[in-house]
């Protein structure tokens, strides 16, 4: 399968959180562009996750700690583990789920 970025429709998935959605049968890739102030609430998964912060500033917190993260950073996320997130900025970000978001589809 071969896919353009450009080309895959945008969805809000959350208020503030517009990804674009590519899932193989195990894995699921969203690029996010994410609105100023735009915050996930806590929550966790069965999926392993890891978030990559493309552009701006984005404030998470796993397992009760807070950090910032800027372009670059990377963080891994294990699976249930709780967190939850805020764009100090306007952001990109990139997560990489496995097994696959089902309810992304």
């Amino acid at each position: 399968m071969d896919l353009s970025l450009e080309r895959i429709a945008s969805k809000e998935i959350m208020p503030g959180y517009h990804g674009k959605l590519v899932h193989s049968e195990n894995m699921s890739m969203a690029f996010w562009t994410v609105e100023k102030n735009a915050t996930v609430p806590e929550h966790s998964h069965m999926n392993e996750q890891i978030m990559h912060v493309m552009e701006g500033e984005f404030e998470f917190t796993l397992e009760g700690i807070t950090k910032t993260y800027y372009p670059g950073d990377i963080v891994v996320i294990a699976a249930h583990q709780k967190h939850s997130g805020t764009a100090l900025t306007p952001c990109k970000l990139l997560d990489v789920f496995s097994p696959a978001r089902e309810e992304y589809r």
